[in-house]
């Protein structure tokens, strides 16, 4: 081999080890992953009659027998589930999870103390709500990961037709830091469908403008905030309430500056849902964001991807609602050692280490 040739095969050795360093280098790219959850966890409510609600019409104290260990089996498995939720993934419990149907404050102690969530080191925010049965939203945190600062509950301004105010769940807004990042997150649990879709449309209208007024007061103090509505909105994407006042799209390309990208729309429009509700699979449950998560910079937290928690366990077998969430709670109001009717919902945040 004559010097050219070794010259050329040392150039060509050279270049391939550059190529496999830069490869090695884009594999070796490790992103810090952050899962923030939402759960309807059913009727999550204490053996205490409370004198300032109606909460002795809730499941629990419908029971006529073993109150308490119903309670405690309740706590367990809401427990296990939101344990569990992104851990594949994340290898790690959720850092926020927002929550609907809950009691009070008391509860909330329960669940972050079972065994299950312990370890996670959680706490909470919770307001009462003048739900007339008594029913709160809340947001549970890893206080390793959020530092929240602040929060407020903004009520609903609706009426019935006979002019009395409807008493619904607040709207729970909670600021703080993801690591050393500003977010927001609004808890939501809309008025339900009860009395017909058609007719109690204005009510989750209502809740809509409401939110549009929370995300405005962010926006006009922190015009780049990032912002997350989540709960139970007792409506699918596609209804007006998130469509014409919200503004959602279903694709980050269609996002605009005060629209608010819905990952759910598509799960919804290929048939997939959270609960069953009048003979047919709902997306109530979703995860919603404002533009700023959708960026392709990954020096702060980024949405990378949505789904809904259904694994084997959380569906039940058998009977009338088969192929439904399975339920903690019959008809006949008994503990069916179930879970929830509804699925979570979840989305993986993600930043470049």
């Amino acid at each position: 081999m004559n010097f050219q040739e070794m010259k050329q095969l040392n150039v060509t050795f050279l270049s391939l080890m550059f190529t496999f360093m830069c490869f090695s280098q884009k594999e070796k790219t490790e992103y810090k992953i952050n899962t923030i959850a939402f759960y309807n966890v059913e009727n999550l409510f204490d053996t205490i009659n409370d004198p300032n609600t109606r909460d002795e019409n809730s499941p629990i104290m419908q029971l006529k027998t073993e109150q308490s260990t119903a309670y405690w089996n309740k706590i367990e498995n809401m427990a296990q589930v939101l344990s569990e939720i992104g851990k594949e993934t994340a290898k790690s419990s959720p850092a926020i999870i927002g929550l609907a149907e809950i009691e009070n404050s008391a509860v909330l102690e329960d669940l972050i103390n079972n065994p299950f969530l312990k370890n996670g080191d959680y706490d909470y925010v919770h307001i009462d709500s003048p739900d007339w049965r008594g029913i709160d939203v809340a947001l549970l945190y890893k206080k390793a990961l959020f530092d929240p600062i602040e929060f407020k509950a903004y009520q609903v301004s609706a009426f019935n037709q006979k002019g009395y105010r409807i008493k619904t769940r607040d709207q729970l807004l909670v600021s703080g830091y993801l690591d050393d990042e500003l977010i927001h997150i609004i808890v939501n649990h809309w008025p339900s469908q009860r009395g017909g879709k058609q007719k109690s449309a204005r009510l989750r209208e209502k809740s809509a403008e409401l939110n549009v007024k929370i995300l405005d007061e962010i926006r006009q103090a922190e015009p780049s905030a990032k912002i997350i509505t989540l709960g139970d909105f007792n409506d699918n994407p596609t209804e007006n309430s998130f469509k014409k006042i919200l503004k959602t799209v279903d694709s980050k390309e269609e996002l605009s500056e005060n629209s608010l990208y819905n990952p759910f729309e598509k799960m919804f429009k290929k048939g997939l849902g959270t609960l069953g509700f009048r003979d047919q699979l709902n997306l109530f449950d979703q995860i919603i964001l404002s533009e700023n998560w959708c960026t392709k910079e990954y020096s702060d937290f980024t949405f990378y991807k949505a789904g809904i928690y259904n694994p084997d366990y959380l569906t039940q077998k058998k009977g009338k609602y088969k192929g439904y969430p399975y339920r903690s709670w019959s008809s006949t109001n008994t503990f069916t050692g179930g879970y929830s009717d509804h699925y979570p919902v979840y989305i993986f945040v993600i930043k470049e280490l």
